[in-house]
């Protein structure tokens, strides 16, 4: 087995909700196949017995496992299966160097490789396992649902299709050869400037102070990740944010291009007034189109909900509709 990298990790509870005194809860790692070392919250119904369905999460981009990942996992935890809600490569309390840097290939390895440590751990069911991806992680569990034939159950929350946005912008509004060319001279510049500096300069995360005509969704963010809700001081969003070059190949890597031939379950979750509710529609009708699997494909539009509403809204995730779901499609 490729060695593992020493980790840090705090064994104090700082996560952005409470604790549960219905499961229990431990730190655990494991290696992805390019030798990263992730950090993990398992999360293990209490008075269980047996091997139990399994479920890794991970998101939004940007976050960390004690922030919106980490709720989603202990909830479902209290619901029955056993979960693990991880750092992906380069950020959080996990390995890989340099800091702060995102792949579509490799964080796509993430969750396979979150699938590879579920299957052989003793109180799992290697057939019963599933993702729930929040965010820009949404995407990345779709593509990995699309590659990974051992994920039988995959949930996708306020999705964002990072390739997408990086390629075209918001709303496709910058979806063309000339703009994706201006943004590749700036990145390379800034490529140069890093290796000339020896070092890779921070884009910054959420804009904080916070301009008063900032549109809607930057303030829904500010309100989670730079206030008591959702802060965290591990967070990239929460502070200085990815490297300026950090997502550099999603202009050339669009990640969903096969998802139209995946045979497991599908829900995709969104918000009704998420300005990014446009990804989960696209895909899904992407992903149904000429799929003969569809029976097993959903798509759950919230009403009145905003992006981050599905970031920590117990009130709002729909909790008993995943449970239902993931005991449907993992608990045959």
């Amino acid at each position: 087995m490729v060695k593992t990298e020493e980790l840090a990790l705090t064994n104090d509870w700082d996560k952005t909700f409470p604790k549960s005194d219905k499961v229990d809860h431990k730190k655990v790692t494991f290696v992805n196949r390019y030798g990263i070392t992730l950090a993990a919250d398992m999360y293990t119904p209490k008075n269980t017995e047996g091997k139990l369905a399994a479920i890794a999460v991970s998101g939004p981009f940007g976050a960390v496992k004690e922030q919106s990942s980490g709720l989603y996992a202990q909830t479902m935890a209290e619901r029955g299966f056993l979960t693990i809600a991880f750092d992906p490569s380069f950020t959080g309390e996990s390995g890989g160097q340099p800091r702060y840097m995102a792949s579509p290939d490799i964080n796509t390895e993430d969750f396979q490789a979150a699938v590879d440590f579920l299957s052989v751990q003793d109180n799992v069911d290697p057939e019963r396992i599933g993702l729930i991806g929040i965010c820009g992680w949404g995407g990345m569990a779709l593509n990995a649902a699309a590659l990974d034939t051992r994920i039988k159950a995959t949930v996708a929350s306020t999705m964002y299709d990072m390739t997408r946005v990086n390629a075209k912008g918001y709303f496709d509004s910058e979806d063309s050869s000339d703009a994706r060319y201006a943004k590749r001279q700036a990145l390379n510049a800034q490529r140069t400037m890093d290796y000339k500096n020896g070092n890779y300069a921070l884009g910054g995360g959420v804009v904080d102070p916070l301009p008063e005509d900032a549109p809607f969704f930057v303030k829904d963010y500010y309100d989670y990740y730079k206030t008591q809700r959702g802060y965290h001081p591990r967070s990239l969003n929460s502070n200085n944010g990815w490297n300026v070059i950090g997502c550099m190949s999603f202009l050339n890597q669009p990640i969903l291009h096969y998802s139209n031939e995946i045979r497991s379950a599908v829900l995709m979750i969104h918000g009704e007034k998420a300005h990014s509710c446009y990804f989960s529609k696209d895909a899904f009708a992407n992903m149904v189109k000429d799929n003969p699997y569809t029976d097993n494909k959903e798509l759950l539009i919230i009403p009145n909900a905003v992006h981050t509403d599905l970031y920590d809204q117990v009130d709002v995730i729909p909790f008993d509709k995943m449970e239902k779901f993931f005991k449907e499609n993992l608990c045959k």
